[in-house]
This record gives structure tokens, C-alpha cells and sequence, in this order.
């Protein structure tokens, strides 16, 4: 037994083990639960794990599909291209759109946190028929973070890789290959190298996962493509006035990057016809961090039990 079907066994118990082909490529997935579809998109260096404290409980009440996005976990990694075009969130939101319609779904939520969060947003923007409910983790739209730099949020040790990652290739890959592991390691602990919120196997299959030179040299593209295609993407956006029509949860960790340098109510009003607000205790890392406050606020917003007009859910604090 792999590393992969080891953890998904022990961390994903009910859930069954998937590869979809999607133009030749595969992406893996593990999927439980028989009621409406909802995806659910990991973040960077993780992999669909992220979501084991949350979606085995969401499971008793949908079909939970768990991917693991390009250039992550089991799945494909698309070789370099012009400005990381094979990670334009443009495309992977239209590769995962074509996963769940291989399994039978044409409409349906989505969650997603980080780089899963990015891809989510897209896909809202891009197919408003898709996407039914839109559930946003730690994140700001690629066009706001860089039309918002400056030296205070460059110099902080979470959004430094922003321009570090997306400068050409091999510079970056060439440095984090020095020491791989220990640089996805500090990604997720941070520079105090403090406790982290992981299970223990979880966390040894994402520094085993992100450490492959294949899956260094995806992260980078994917911080290529933020800068040079996504925020142009927003750009268009934004001048055609188009926002994400469906109902959407925003939610950031109080003591995030995010929470610390952004107003999120503010610039997410900008882009959601119906956005709902939920601050989380913690930091960036969400579902692992407070996985039963998010599953509380998840839960309430996907079943409707949310207030349906633009308001900040009333969160438990942990």
C-alpha cells in the first residue's frame, strides 16, 4: 500500500479511490456520500487531504468529490508552459468542471481553500450555470492582492511568495530544490517552525507530494500565471462588470495574511451578487486549523440556513 492509499484509508474512511482522465491526463479523486454534488478544492503544498477533518461529516448529507489539482498529490503535472498557462486558474476551473461532469454532475457547489479557492472563484465567474453555491477560503482575487502591494504586505513572510515563485524559470525552482521539503515545510508551519495543525500523516504525504521536482516546478507556474494571466482575467472582468452571481461564503482566518493586511467584506462585495461573511479563529490554514467552526459555518450556508441577505454569519468562536 502507497503512502496516498495509506492516509486516504486511514484519514478518508468511507471514501473510494478514483482516477478520472480528462484529455488524456489524470486527475485522482476520492468521493463518498450519495446527496448533491459538492467539490471541494485543496490548497497549496496540500493535497485533498486538507479536507479529511471536514468532509467525511459533509458526506452524510452530499456527494463529496475530493480532487487533487494538477500538479498535486496523484494527479497530473503539466510540463512548463508561457507564463504557467497550464495553471491559469482558467483552465484548471474548466478541468475540474470536466471531472464532475464525468461523474455525472452538471451543477453543483463548491468549496475551496488557497489555490483551490482560486480555482473555485474562477469557475463561478466563468460557468454561472455550474455552479450553485460558492464557498471561498483565504483568499483575495488575484487583481486586488497585486493591485494592493506594497512593501508592508511583500515583506510578509506568507505573501513573500508571491513574487518570489513567480519569477522566471529556473530561478525559483533551481533555490527551493536545495532543500525541498524544508521549504514546503515552512509554507505550511511558517518561519517559527511552531506546531502544526496536520494530522501527522496528512502532513508527511504533503511534504512527500510537494517536494517532487515535477510538483516545484507546478507551484511556481501556478504563481506565474496568477501574475500574468489570472489578475488579466480579473482585469477583463472587472471592465465587463461581471460578477459571481451565485449565493457565496467568504471566509478568512482572523489571524491570516488576509485577515491581517485586507478588508475581505470590502473587496469581495465587489465581486459576489450575494456574498456572506464568516471570520475564522486561526490562521490561513482553515480547515485544519478550525475545522469545527468551518464545518458549522459550511454547513449552515449549504443548507440555507444562512441569512440569504449580505450579512457576517454568526460564528462560534473555538
Amino acid at each position: 500500500m502507497t503512502l496516498f492509499e495509506r492516509a486516504d484509508t486511514a484519514l478518508l474512511p468511507g471514501f473510494s479511490r478514483q482516477t478520472i482522465h480528462i484529455e488524456g491526463a489524470p486527475i485522482a479523486v476520492a468521493i463518498a456520500g450519495d446527496g448533491p454534488p459538492l467539490l471541494m478544492l485543496h490548497g497549496d503544498p496540500q493535497t485533498h487531504l486538507c479536507w479529511s477533518k471536514i468532509a467525511p461529516q459533509l458526506a452524510e448529507r452530499y456527494t463529496v468529490v475530493l480532487p487533487d489539482l494538477r500538479g498535486r498529490g496523484e494527479s497530473h503535472a503539466p510540463p512548463l508552459a508561457t507564463y504557467g498557462a497550464h495553471y491559469a486558474k482558467r483552465v484548471m476551473a474548466q478541468e475540474q468542471r470536466a471531472v464532475m461532469a464525468a461523474l455525472g454532475f452538471e451543477r453543483f457547489a463548491v468549496i475551496g481553500h488557497d489555490r483551490g479557492a482560486r480555482v473555485a472563484r474562477r469557475l463561478a465567474l466563468d460557468c454561472p450555470d455550474v455552479v450553485s453555491q460558492l464557498v471561498v477560503m483565504d483568499i483575495i482575487p488575484a487583481l486586488n492582492f497585486y493591485d494592493s502591494l506594497n512593501a508592508e504586505v511583500a515583506q510578509d513572510y506568507f505573501y513573500f511568495y508571491f513574487t518570489f515563485l513567480a519569477q522566471e524559470y529556473p530561478i525559483p525552482e533551481t533555490l527551493i530544490n536545495g532543500d525541498p521539503a524544508g521549504f514546503m515545510r515552512s509554507i505550511l508551519v511558517g518561519p517559527s517552525n511552531n506546531d502544526a495543525p496536520y494530522d501527522p500523516l496528512a502532513l508527511e504525504v504533503y511534504l512527500a507530494a510537494s517536494s517532487r521536482p515535477q510538483c516545484v516546478i507546478a507551484m511556481c507556474e501556478c504563481f506565474r500565471a496568477g501574475f500574468h494571466i489570472d489578475r488579466k482575467h480579473d482585469e477583463a472582468d472587472r471592465a465587463a462588470g461581471r460578477k459571481i452571481e451565485c449565493p457565496t461564503l467568504v471566509m478568512w482566518g482572523e489571524q491570516s495574511a488576509v485577515g491581517r493586511h485586507f478588508a475581505p467584506e470590502v473587496i469581495w462585495r465587489e465581486w459576489c451578487r450575494a456574498p456572506q461573511f464568516a471570520p475564522m479563529p486561526g490562521g490561513h490554514f482553515i480547515p485544519e486549523e478550525a475545522p469545527d467552526v468551518a464545518l458549522e459555518a459550511v454547513s449552515a450556508f449549504l443548507d440555507g440556513t444562512a441569512a440569504d441577505e449580505p450579512s457576517k454569519l454568526e460564528v462560534v468562536k473555538a
